[in-house]
């Protein structure tokens, strides 16, 4: 599940999980119809009794993996832990770049559990679900024409997710991403640095600097895993952002995020944003970030150096110089 293409030089979570696990009953497109069977009940009389439907294991979009195991542990009614400890039984088709680690590649659909499912045959459905999505010709075609391998391609993705729902703002976020790497500015996004201890709280300024490959606000490029399976759209968003200059934005309240290359600019979005929810954050919201809700509030990134760069810093480089936010 790997495109040819040369690895370019380069190139909070928050929000994700939002829904449940559908086990008993669950409905699954396209596979079954309950048929009605015409019984004799008591004293000869017809009775009518349908066929139970096939349970089902419902995927969000932008759900961890580890969210994943622990939903096929409870669906497959297995001791916690029994789905993470069959990875290396699975035999999962992953790129080169993955190293083992099926993040990114567990493709977010409705998965059927009919009699005889195992962890590893419902690993291995995903996968295959996510190869033929995300190797499709279109996004290889896009992965190529913005000189990233497929696996930069599914960061980015997993990134845009945990940023954002809204489809129409996908895009954007992916064009501030890519801008910012093109600049040689730090992501600065919580999404990346919450994943590290996997936790979904606010994030304080404290934990912009811990010691993580995952912290974008200490370390350049991208983190190196993707941080959440991302769906069909935000792939798309990644392969196919518009045209822009952007390289900030924030949702000042539901439904108005608001992107901007002008950092004056995006500091009035943010000041505008502090207003409506004075009280509510415990600090400033971040010149790049969307709050996943208005009590999220990130870190203000710093403005973009002067002399852009031609190529963005590799998704694996070491570390560099710890550049603080601007407050």
């Amino acid at each position: 599940m790997q495109t040819n293409t040369p690895p370019r030089s380069t190139i909070r979570l928050t929000r994700r999980g939002r829904l449940a696990l559908v086990v008993a009953g669950a409905v699954v497109a396209g596979t079954a119809v309950a048929v009605p069977l015409l019984t004799l009940g008591k004293g000869g009389h017809p009775r009518h009794h349908e066929e139970p439907k096939p349970a089902a294991l419902v995927v969000p979009e932008g759900w961890r993996a580890s969210q994943v195991y622990d939903a096929i542990d409870k669906a497959l009614k297995l001791p916690p832990g029994s789905t993470r400890k069959s990875i290396g039984k699975a035999g999962l088709k992953l790129p080169g770049e993955a190293e083992g680690n099926p993040e990114g590649y567990l493709f977010p659909a409705t998965y059927p559990l009919p009699k005889g499912t195992t962890p590893q045959s419902l690993l291995r459905k995903m996968v295959d679900a996510a190869e033929k999505k995300f190797n499709a010709a279109p996004v290889a075609a896009g992965a190529q024409h913005d000189a990233m391998n497929l696996h930069q391609a599914v960061t980015i993705a997993s990134i845009i997710q945990a940023e954002t729902s809204a489809k129409a703002d996908m895009g954007k976020v992916a064009r501030v991403i890519l801008n910012r790497l093109q600049r040689g500015m730090p992501l600065q996004m919580d999404s990346t640095l919450n994943y590290a201890p996997n936790r979904t709280s606010m994030t304080s300024e404290d934990d912009t600097r811990i010691d993580s490959p995952y912290n974008s606000y200490q370390r350049m490029g991208l983190p190196p895993t993707p941080i959440g399976n991302p769906g069909a759209e935000a792939m798309r968003a990644a392969l196919n952002p518009p045209a822009g200059d952007w390289l900030y934005f924030v949702t000042v309240k539901p439904g108005d995020t608001r992107f901007t290359a002008d950092y004056a600019t995006h500091m009035r979005n943010v000041a505008e944003f502090t207003a409506l929810h004075q009280g509510a954050a415990q600090r400033t919201p971040s010149p790049h970030q969307s709050p996943a809700t208005p009590q999220r509030s990130p870190a203000v990134p710093q403005q973009p150096p002067a002399a852009p760069q031609q190529q963005p810093a590799s998704p694996r480089q070491s570390p560099a110089s710890p550049q603080p936010s601007v407050r």
